[in-house]
């Protein structure tokens, strides 16, 4: 009996010893939180950062969100924007996909992984904005766990947005309400409202305000551009993380005019047959869903002041440390691939006395070749007109680090997924370290890959410097040496492959618009 009973003190006296879990309960600014455990990280999801966007407001900009009495558990993600439902294609299996459910206009919530050991420690903090097109995505999407960067030592941060007709809707209907002669750009505004969320909160996280990198793929990408443009962003983060998207250069991806895009929106409200925009406030999400709007950003003035290549070239952009790049089979085809015939067809109609200029670059001497120089053009147009030249025009200034990357690892696959190589977004595991979300036949060499570039963004969240100890050596991108990480199997420096083809695509940029 004595032996049990000092069996049971001591039990009770290394209890009470055992210093309390500081993350157990979060105190941010609108009430207590609780999440989850996942061995050394915790992990908490679907916090909300804003009120959500329905009823009135729909087509507003985000607004603080309500306060909360009690602990608020934290333990699962909050619905996915309002967009169709979940369809794998191409390369995309369904780790590439929002859940089926929930998805709902109430959206604003964001995700919080830490692996800090107290709320002091002050660690470097990632927020990763999703891709998409603007007409999809969400934070829980298997390939965006933060679990294994947190364990790297970064705060890691997923956030939900808008999406398609009510993260972007123009409408003269809009514009005179907004109060800044504005419409569109809600998406925008709501990634703006969660890094001010994290301005305000994450260092109850462990994580340090002042250390704050924005990181996007895709449309996720073309995001960060313009929130490195954006007046209404200025503060809220030191370094920027852009993979495979830019709006700074004419083209595809452009931002377009508020004036083009309202004219789309008074298309939707005439085949609405809505009166006003009460009407069209009331209508069930659904229905707006029917109407096919797909745009994205636009120049309204307030949000994205003017044309974003012309903000970075009067260096009006936010000053901040620059990571971005693209993949090598980073490439869509709007209308299938086209034979050789075809492909010549079609530069000759637009290119006209240019098109022999083209063909120098992108030959088409037969089928075979044809197709692997659309997938090139497409791949250019797409990507190299918009991250290169964003990487060269910071690195202009020469105030701040630039990296410029290029990933050429083809992912490891079997039956029809082999053909798409090193696709778009393909990156994403590997910068991440999230092989593990992605069923695929990795290999050691993938494995070492992953290793090392999420070690590169981790070293760059903290430093501005990818850079560091066992890691191949990363030269910073300037205007004279154009030095390239190759992300492959053996990373190492070297010049920007295809320099001159995206030279000359930009030349041409200038004059018209293009489209692959």
């Amino acid at each position: 009996m004595k032996q049990l009973l000092m069996a049971a003190l001591a039990s009770v006296i290394f209890a009470q010893s055992r210093p309390a879990d500081p993350f157990a309960t979060v105190r941010t600014r609108s009430g207590d939180i609780s999440g989850t455990v996942s061995g050394d990280v915790h992990v908490f999801k679907g916090i909300p950062f804003a009120r959500p966007p329905i009823g009135e407001l729909r087509w507003k900009a985000p607004q603080p969100v309500a306060p909360w009495n009690g602990v608020r558990p934290c333990s699962h993600f909050g619905p996915s924007p309002m967009q169709g439902k979940p369809m794998t294609f191409g390369a995309y299996t369904t780790e590439f996909q929002i859940p089926e459910k929930p998805i709902n206009e109430d959206c604003l919530y964001l995700n919080v992984w830490t692996g800090a050991k107290t709320p002091g420690d002050r660690r470097p903090v990632l927020v990763y904005i999703y891709g998409g097109g603007f007409i999809g995505g969400g934070s829980a999407i298997p390939v965006y766990d933060g679990e294994a960067m947190a364990r790297k030592g970064v705060v890691f941060v997923s956030i939900n947005y808008r999406v398609g007709i009510f993260g972007f809707l123009c409408h003269p209907w809009l514009t005179a309400e907004s109060g800044h002669a504005a419409s569109g750009n809600y998406g925008l505004l709501d990634q703006i409202a969660a890094l001010r969320w994290v301005r305000d909160n994450v260092a109850a996280f462990g994580g340090d305000p002042d250390n704050v990198t924005v990181a996007g793929e895709s449309a996720g990408s073309i995001s960060i551009n313009c929130l490195v443009a954006s007046p209404l962003a200025k503060g809220l983060f030191r370094r920027a993380i852009g993979e495979s998207g830019a709006a700074v250069s004419p083209g595809f991806t452009s931002v377009a005019p508020l004036k083009e895009v309202e004219q789309t929106g008074q298309e939707v409200t005439t085949r609405l047959k809505v009166a006003d925009l009460k009407a069209l406030r009331a209508l069930p999400a659904e229905q707006l869903l029917t109407t096919g709007f797909q745009r994205g950003p636009v120049i309204d003035g307030y949000v994205v002041p003017a044309p974003i290549g012309e903000i970075f070239r009067k260096h009006e952009y936010n000053p901040c440390d620059l990571l971005t790049g693209w993949n090598e089979d980073d490439y869509f085809f709007y209308g299938g691939p086209q034979s050789a015939a075809r492909f010549r067809q079609q530069l000759q109609q637009q290119y006209g006395a240019a098109a022999d200029s083209v063909l120098h670059f992108y030959p088409a001497p037969d089928d075979a070749t044809a197709l692997s120089s659309q997938k090139r053009f497409s791949r250019d147009l797409l990507f190299g007109i918009q991250n290169y030249p964003w990487a060269s025009l910071q690195a202009a200034d020469g105030a701040h680090h630039v990296y410029l990357y290029r990933f050429r690892r083809r992912l490891p696959a079997t039956g029809s997924l082999a053909q798409y190589g090193a696709f778009h977004g393909g990156e994403i595991v590997y910068a991440y370290d999230n092989l593990a979300t992605l069923s695929r036949p990795w290999e050691a060499v993938d494995r070492r890959l992953a290793e090392t570039m999420s070690s590169y963004w981790v070293n760059f969240a903290r430093t501005g410097d990818p850079n560091g100890a066992g890691l191949p050596p990363w030269s910073p991108y300037t205007l004279s040496a154009g030095s390239t990480m190759i992300l492959d199997e053996q990373p190492h420096t070297a010049p920007l492959p295809d320099k001159d083809e995206v030279d000359f695509l930009l030349r041409q940029a200038s004059t018209s618009r293009l489209r692959p």
